[in-house]
This record gives C-alpha cells, structure tokens and sequence, in this order.
C-alpha cells in the first residue's frame, strides 16, 4: 500500500488511531451523561439529550475538544471523570511494532491530536507510547483544531517536515481532507477506531484495520 522510501515524516493522531477510540466514546456516551443525570437529577437519557445538543453547538471548534471548557460548562471536573475509567484506556493493536518500526528507520514520529493536554497526560501515563514518539503536539498548544487550516500552517512553522514525504493516519476523515488540501501526500484511514464497534467501510481515503498492516518497514 505503501511506498516507505518516498516517506520521511509520520503523523500520526490518537484517539481512534494509536489508541482505542472506545474510552472516548464510552466516556461521553455513558460516564459522563451518568454523573450529569446524578448532578441535576434527571434520567440519564435526558441529560445525554442535554449534553449532545451543547456538544453539536461546538462541534469542529477547539472548546469542542477543551476538558477546562466542559469542565465549566457543565459544572463537573471533567479530568477527574475520565480518571475514574481511566482503566478503559488502550493502545489499538500492533502499535509499539509500528511505532518501533519507524523508530528503527530514522522517520520523524509526531503525534498531533485534538485532545487537550490533561486527556493527553492522562493517557501518556496509563499507555507509555510517548516513549516511541519524537514530538508531541496538542491542537490546544495553538488553540485550533486539526480541521483548521491554521493548525496545518503552524505545524509546519513548528516542525520541519516535507508534506510531499510525509503521511499522516487518522480515523476522521475531516482531518485527513485539511492534511489533504495543506499538500499532504499520503493518507490513511482507521478502519475500526472503536474495538467495541462495527468496522466502516466506504472510506474518501485508504484505510487499514491495524498497524500491522504497514508492515515491514523498509
């Protein structure tokens, strides 16, 4: 699928790429609407109604992806929430293989994700995969989200990277098309982010089920 002497730089995100989408998914689709419905007394089908109406008025901006912002939004400590199923958090499979792989090849390892950086410590502690990444950056460090076009060109006044030589792999495909229109040349697709659920198919861009699909690594 993929020509490795044409790639120098590896991009790659988190939730749903290198770890397994299913906390994220589980926290704010039932931990989170739980302790809400707790708060305010209601039932929790109620308050995930709530909450999915003030999460649709921020999609696609960077509050959207802000733990301080829900945080105070919603009158709940956000981090400590995700703390109590913290045992949720995983690494999809093949990944340290992969990211060993790339290491031993001398290719720029950059994680780049959306998540703010207590949800980014949070999963660095549990996970450990910073040790096989060079850099680590949150859309937080420049207060846009990956689908801005802005986040692409402050990258690349951060990072020294060809877009021409790098790929960058992901499980939105929003995501992959602003990579795509700031000229990156190669792209992938997470086939199945979430281990609890259906794998997508009727992908824009290639996809693959698990890292190991990338290999060898020449």
């Amino acid at each position: 699928m993929l020509d490795w002497n044409t790639i120098d730089t590896v991009l790659l995100d988190m939730d749903g790429t290198l770890l397994d989408l299913h906390f994220d998914n589980f926290f704010w689709q039932h931990h989170l609407p739980a302790r809400y419905a707790e708060l305010h007394k209601i039932e929790p089908e109620i308050a995930l109604d709530k909450l999915y109406k003030r999460f649709e008025e921020k999609r696609s901006s960077i509050e959207w992806y802000c733990t301080d912002f829900w945080s105070a939004e919603l009158g709940l400590d956000i981090p400590a929430l995700k703390k109590e199923v913290q045992h949720l958090i995983a690494e999809r499979p093949h990944v340290r293989q992969f990211l060993s792989a790339l290491g031993s090849t001398h290719r720029q390892r950059i994680l780049i994700t959306n998540a703010h950086r207590d949800s980014l410590n949070l999963k660095l502690d549990i996970t450990g995969i910073d040790d096989l990444l060079d850099t680590l950056i949150s859309s937080h460090d420049y207060s846009v989200p990956k689908e801005s076009p802005l986040f692409w060109q402050r990258l690349s006044e951060q990072i020294h990277f060809d877009p021409k030589r790098t790929l960058f792999i992901d499980d939105t495909e929003d995501m992959l098309s602003a990579a795509e229109d700031f000229g990156i040349a190669h792209l992938l697709c997470i086939s199945q982010p979430d281990s609890k659920a259906t794998p997508r198919s009727d992908f824009k861009y290639p996809a693959i089920e698990h890292f190991s699909d990338l290999l060898p690594i020449n």
